[in-house]
């Protein structure tokens, strides 16, 4: 758990010193118009881009994950070819498949497109569900991975960034100059930009989780067009026995079958619906909807 954390740790200091580092040698002024427009999309989108196109990278290392590039007995066959049929059936090319060691049901699928991609199963999930729950779930990652899931988060996450900098700034201009200070960099401003991107973060990360969750219902259908709805509905049964346990990093989370419990306020903050939703849900689509998830792409 502490490598991972680390690793997390050191991955965001890199890209931020990084993006430090560009805005010195282009000479960009946070301070003026320009600037804060350049400097907002810069660490906005910067961070979350440059996480996508290092995605499969970051998670193969922070699970430990092993990449089967030639089947070492016919579980791993059987893992490669599901996938590659589902792959074919969704439109897209085939995702690299691996094999993460992890005590919870769980899988994860990350990489910075379609067509460039990373399918993993936990060993908990290989000990725990039978082939047919394990298809589906195979079903719901190749989902993800053909309705753009990866890009579109990164997207979203880069946009709301990039609101909550300028608008902490912006906010915090205006309070330094009822404050007296002409050049919007005195402490009101410091104490204002502080503080509203606190406030403003929290609302944009109730914002993606809406996203995330409503993701989750989409890879849902998809798993159960790929694989049947039947079998997608036993595989999300057999994740109460460990749902809300994951011990993937914070990556890629978002991207794993299973996710954390909670309610309230919580829920706002979940990346997954509870499994009563998800399962409701499934059973209430009609054979149309589901059928219009298989190949979908966003």
């Amino acid at each position: 758990m502490f490598k991972r954390v680390a690793l997390y740790l050191a991955t965001n200091l890199a890209v931020l010193l990084l993006l430090g580092a560009i805005m010195r040698v282009f000479g960009i002024d946070p301070r003026s118009n320009a600037g804060l427009l350049l400097f907002a999309t810069l660490f906005g989108f910067g961070g979350s881009l440059i996480s996508l196109m290092i995605s499969k990278w970051v998670a193969k290392r922070a699970t430990g994950a092993y990449v089967i590039e030639q089947p070492r007995n016919e579980g791993e066959r059987w893992l490669v070819e599901t996938v590659r049929r589902q792959a074919q059936a969704a439109g897209i090319k085939m995702p690299e498949v691996a094999i993460y060691e992890a005590p919870e049901i769980n899988a994860f699928a990350t990489g910075p497109s379609r067509n460039n991609s990373l399918v993993a199963v936990s060993t908990g999930l290989l000990r725990a569900m039978d082939r047919d729950e394990a298809e589906a779930v195979l079903g719901h990652e190749v989902s993800h991975v053909a309705n753009g899931d990866m890009v579109t988060m990164a997207l979203i996450q880069g946009v709301l960034n990039t609101f909550v900098l300028i608008l902490a700034r912006v906010v915090g201009r205006v309070v330094d100059g009822y404050l007296g200070n002409r050049e919007g960099t005195g402490i009101g401003y410091w104490i204002t930009v502080f503080v509203l991107e606190i406030v403003f973060g929290v609302v944009a990360s109730v914002i993606a989780m809406w996203f995330s969750r409503w993701r989750e219902f989409r890879a849902d259908a998809g798993g159960a067009a790929l694989a049947g709805r039947e079998k997608m509905i036993a595989a999300l049964e057999r994740l109460s026995q460990t749902y809300g346990e994951s011990t993937l990093p914070k990556q890629v989370q978002a991207f794993g079958i299973s996710g954390g419990v909670g309610g309230g306020l919580r829920k706002l903050f979940m990346s997954h619906p509870p499994l009563e939703e998800r399962i409701a849900a499934l059973r209430n689509a009609t054979p149309a909807a589901i059928g219009a998830r298989k190949g979908v792409v966003s």
